[in-house]
Order: C-alpha cells, then sequence, then structure tokens
C-alpha cells in the first residue's frame, strides 16, 4: 500500500477536504472542517493517523502491537498511527480511514 493509494482513497469520500495545515510533509484530510486522517509523506514505511472510539483502539493496539501504536502528537485516546508494514491487509487499512471518517462525519461505518 503506498501513499497515492491511501490520498485516493480518502479522496473519494463525500465531502472531503486535503489541507497542508503542518506544512508540505504532511497531508491532512477533513470532513466537515475536522480532521480524520493525518498522512505524513516522508516517513518510511507509511504510516498514517486515525481517529478511533477509543475502546477499539486500545483492542487494536494490543491485536496489531508492532503496527497500531497511540497516535504519534495525537491525543492517544483517541488516535492510532498505523505503521504500513505489511502485517494488515488493504482492506484492513482502508477500513480503519473509513471508520475515522464516519467517526468524525458523524455517520454509521
Amino acid at each position: 500500500m503506498d501513499i497515492e493509494t491511501l490520498r485516493t482513497y480518502a479522496l473519494q469520500l463525500p465531502g472531503v477536504e486535503e489541507t497542508l495545515p503542518f506544512g508540505p510533509d504532511n497531508l491532512v484530510f477533513k470532513v466537515k472542517g475536522k480532521m480524520f486522517l493525518l498522512l505524513p509523506l516522508d516517513t518510511v514505511p507509511v504510516q498514517f493517523n486515525v481517529k478511533c472510539n477509543p475502546d477499539e483502539a486500545i483492542e487494536l493496539r494490543e491485536q496489531y502491537p508492532h503496527s497500531i501504536l497511540p497516535g504519534y502528537h495525537m491525543n492517544k485516546k483517541h488516535w492510532n498511527t498505523v505503521i504500513v508494514d505489511g502485517t494488515l491487509t488493504t482492506q484492513q487499512l482502508l477500513q480503519f480511514i473509513h471508520n475515522s471518517y464516519h467517526l468524525v462525519a458523524g455517520g454509521k461505518k
């Protein structure tokens, strides 16, 4: 999974805007003016931050301790950093973005 695939997926969701509020190396995707995905452009391997239900965030960190970490530079109760290292499937990675989008947008998963 590469950055462009993640970016393309996020941009196809309804009402999404792509911004660069933290400088040119971090894409921020928002819905209704609120961030749901932070995608650094300079990390190897690729990683991204997504919002998550607090209980689910902890469960995911326990299930994938090397690939899902507390959100880097984020509220660790509500955000996870997902490392794209081959452990998680493409479907799982996109589902994390989908869930984050719906959590922020206020819709159902």
